[in-house]
């Protein structure tokens, strides 16, 4: 197999740059702060994405190999319990040292012995190495999405509400909701090959659907509005028990980001707070909202399988993927007899726990705790969000959260039976 090394390489600086340029709005001190657990500083996801390159492509196939700073390898490992010993999650925002700056050294250092690796190397060992650099490459795409998701809770603490970037969107106003009918059976399931995919897309496989329905478009925030008005967080009816006992605990009323203001509902986004714009896909709910918003509607949610064969069936058009004019999710626009918002603007929870296809088997060695180690107590997402890097969005992607999880850019698509 032979592989051209300077388009990898111009694959890899853009993905490397497009990291720079999501942080280059922030201050160091911005970079440093640890909002909660859940959220990462800006400065540890660009070290950590780094280190990833440094662990599974230069500590292996750079002759006399030696790691840019002993300490950065138990910093900036995340869970990879093979490689070694590692920080704790909660206390990354206590690592005032190495600064943002320092940060920008190590990328810039890791990025030069890339280069001259993959220029000194013959064909047939780019040709090994390239499984694991796509790797890099998507897994530095998924920590772009998380640095935004997880500044934009920072700065939702701060009390000036500091703006990140970008300017509302521009609303189109919301149409009913349509239905797009499928008439199931037995379909086919998992990446097809032809392209990159993570592990847990794998293998492909049949799956029977009873015939089924799915909403054209998002669920929007007048929707959502109804909800509340309707007393939809304090009918314990609606609500599964775990969730009941989240929306009890910490007094849930409104999604995420949303706050009250003398009677008027405001929306913290990375371009500032704003009133809730009816029009706009409701975001940042909770499995255990979207479950009970479904329940309150007389729908559910779908299923991973249904999502995905219909995704296959449709022609999603225009997809709001890396939206870095408002940073935020768009209204659906007039109806296209086909499905709306499929990717891009919300990630959209399915109804399917997160557990391995049948005949799935984890990689060895330490990259094979990717994403099989975390097939317990998570939900299904699809579809990806108006954070979403481009390149970074097909069909068959599962991504995955806890059902508590309301700070990823998460929203809901209603599917019902047919008889």
């Amino acid at each position: 197999m032979s592989v051209d090394v300077s388009d990898l390489l111009r694959r890899y600086d853009q993905v490397r740059t497009y990291t720079e340029r999501l942080s280059a709005p922030l201050s160091p001190e911005d970079q440093t702060v640890q909002s909660m657990p859940d959220v990462s500083p800006t400065k540890w996801h660009r070290a950590h994405v780094t280190w990833f390159f440094e662990t599974f492509v230069l500590a292996d196939h750079e002759p006399g190999f030696t790691p840019f700073q002993d300490t950065y390898w138990f910093l900036f490992n995340s869970y990879y319990e093979a490689v070694g010993p590692r920080y704790s999650r909660p206390m990354r925002g206590v690592i005032s040292r190495p600064g943002a700056h320092d940060v920008g050294i190590y990328r810039s250092n890791v990025d030069d012995r890339i280069h001259e690796l993959l220029d000194r190397l013959d064909d047939g060992a780019v040709a090994k190495l390239l499984p694991t650099i796509e790797l890099g490459f998507h897994h530095e795409q998924q920590h772009q999405e998380l640095l935004l998701m997880d500044i934009k809770h920072v700065l939702s603490l701060n009390p000036l509400r500091p703006v990140y970037a970008g300017r509302p969107p521009v609303v189109v106003d919301p149409t009913p909701l349509g239905w797009r009918e499928y008439d199931g059976g037995l379909v086919e399931l998992g990446h097809e090959g032809g392209g990159f995919c993570f592990d847990n897309e794998l293998p492909r496989h049949q799956q029977y659907l009873p015939p089924f329905r799915m909403g054209d478009r998002l669920v929007t925030n007048g929707e959502w509005l109804d909800f509340i008005a309707d007393g939809g967080y304090r009918r314990p009816e609606l609500w599964l028990s775990d969730g009941w006992a989240r929306v009890t605990a910490e007094a849930w009323g409104a999604p995420f980001y949303w706050s009250q203001v003398d009677g008027a509902w405001l929306e913290h986004t990375l371009h500032g707070t704003f009133p809730v714009d009816p029009a706009l896909p409701v975001c940042h709910v909770s499995h255990y909202e979207a479950d009970a918003f479904a329940a309150w509607a007389g729908k559910r949610l779908p299923t991973e399988a249904e999502w995905e064969h219909a995704a296959t069936l449709e022609d999603a058009g225009p997809a709001s993927l890396s939206d870095t004019e408002s940073w935020h999710p768009r209204s659906a626009g007039p109806p296209t007899g086909g499905l709306r918002q499929l990717f891009g603007d919300c990630w959209e929870w399915t109804s399917s726990a997160y557990l391995p296809y049948p005949g799935f088997h984890p990689a060895a060695g330490a990259i094979g705790e990717y994403n099989g180690k975390f097939m317990s107590g998570q939900m299904v997402l699809r579809g990806g969000c108006a954070l979403t890097p481009p390149g970074h969005a097909r069909a068959t992607y599962r991504n995955f959260f806890p059902p508590g999880a309301r700070w990823p850019v998460t929203g809901v698509r209603l599917a019902d039976d047919l008889a």
